[in-house]
């Protein structure tokens, strides 16, 4: 989950070791083409485009394809008319998801998840039945390897993020407010400040632990979840014990 490391670092290794740099770049192809479709080819004017083209650079997508994704949004035809979606489900112990699809089939997508959530987890709820546990906030992470809680705390306070949550042991957590999101990674970016990864995420208010074969089961959902063309991110309040993590990932 973002915000923890031992999940960051989960990830990124199941990056590496599944090559999944693909399927990374279709995924923000989609988000490229749709915020490019929605509000313009004008990253300046259009701050949805912006953070795509943020996350695109952050995974290293080459230029000339990123543009080629703006261009195709902004074109005005008629392909790749995706539908944004968001699936709230259930997990082990009553954890909650929050999935956000970004679609050209709805009927395919719906089944896709709901498969998932049937095999992996306790199936999926209504509209709201999750989404009061999570939060919309922009987030950047910084490693704590780089500076001292005091000399960030100044930052956050200049930037105009409106928190620092320090409950990780290898990297802090900086939060503001969606609309002030790209304001604040700026000013992270002009004062040379090195972000580990950023973006507008689902936060969760309140965590479940999950051990044993729970555990596995959530993490198949997480990845099966992921695998899927239409997810765009997958959020969850599942929490777990780092050891047993590792662990449990050599078996999924």
């Amino acid at each position: 989950m973002a915000g923890h490391s031992k999940w960051a670092n989960i990830k990124h290794r199941k990056g590496a070791a599944d090559a999944r740099r693909a399927k990374v770049f279709t995924k923000l192809i989609r988000e490229l083409v749709s915020a490019a479709r929605m509000g313009g080819g004008d990253a300046d004017a259009n701050p949805r485009l912006r953070l795509a083209i943020q996350k695109a650079r952050s995974a290293n997508m080459p230029k000339d394809t990123v543009d080629k994704a703006v261009k195709r949004g902004s074109g005005g035809g008629n392909e790749d008319n995706f539908e944004e979606g968001i699936y709230e489900g259930y997990g082990a112990n009553g954890a909650g998801f929050m999935v956000e699809v970004l679609t050209d089939n709805k009927v395919r997508t719906a089944a896709d998840v709901r498969r998932w959530f049937t095999k992996f987890g306790n199936g999926l709820g209504s509209p709201g039945s999750v989404g009061y546990n999570f939060d919309r906030v922009g987030q950047i992470l910084v490693s704590r390897d780089l500076m001292a809680e005091d000399a960030l705390m100044d930052h956050v306070l200049e930037s105009g993020a409106e928190d620092l949550v320090t409950d990780d042991e290898e990297q802090f957590e900086v939060l503001c407010a969606p609309e002030n999101f790209n304001d604040v990674r700026d000013y992270f970016e002009t004062n040379s400040i090195e972000v580990v990864e950023s973006g507008v995420v689902m936060r969760p208010k309140t965590r479940v632990q999950v051990s044993g074969e729970d555990l596995i089961k959530m993490l198949k959902l997480v990845n099966a979840l992921e695998d899927n063309d239409d997810v765009q991110n997958v959020y969850h309040n599942f929490d777990a014990d780092e050891n047993e993590l590792q662990e449990a990932m050599e078996r999924v």
